[in-house]
């Protein structure tokens, strides 16, 4: 078990492969709020979460699951869909007077066009200062879902989700355009 006398146990968070701390260090010496994003299965969650000795703080909050109230069809956790929820909490912070943060996120491979980066196109869309690189970013084609449309064209087979709730993938980009200018109404 242990190696000696000056073996150190690691924190529990990191023996779980849950916490990069040098990362969360580099992350918090900025001093200004996180733009945390987390991929689950079924949603995109987005949090501006703010340092605090006792823990940290949330200070606004958005979910892929709040897309339904303005009309939002397709899945929630694709890239059209995580680019909204983007959207919804660049909004959201503004709204509170918070103007600028950093992206945190987290334990994910940074990866070009990945769904955390169009959170974070959606949220500079919607006015936020975040610094980053515009190489990252996803293209405008996959944030409006058009190779989804174009992959239901092939396999629609693979889109009986989509047709439960009344909903043709090919009509994915319009629909996105729809619930777009209703969140920035």
């Amino acid at each position: 078990m242990a190696r000696g006398p000056r073996y150190k146990v690691p924190l529990r968070r990191r023996r779980e492969g849950k916490t990069n701390y040098k990362k969360r260090l580099k992350l918090l010496l900025s001093r200004k709020p996180r733009l945390v994003v987390r991929i689950t299965n079924k949603r995109v969650i987005a949090h501006i979460v703010e340092y605090h000795p006792d823990g940290d703080r949330t200070l606004v909050y958005a979910d892929s699951k709040e897309l339904e109230k303005f009309g939002w069809k397709g899945d929630l956790n694709n890239t059209p869909a995580a680019y909204l929820t983007g959207l919804l909490i660049g909004k959201k912070a503004l709204e509170k007077g918070i103007n600028e943060a950093i992206l945190d996120i987290g334990l994910r491979t940074p990866s070009k066009g990945a769904r955390v980066f169009a959170t974070l196109k959606g949220a500079v869309d919607a006015g936020m200062e975040i610094p980053h690189s515009e190489e990252i970013l996803p293209d405008e084609s996959r944030i409006r879902g058009e190779h989804i449309a174009a992959y239901y064209e092939q396999n629609p087979e693979m889109f009986s989700g989509y047709e439960k709730r009344g909903f043709k993938p090919s009509d994915l980009p319009e629909h996105f355009e729809e619930v777009k200018s209703k969140i920035m109404g």
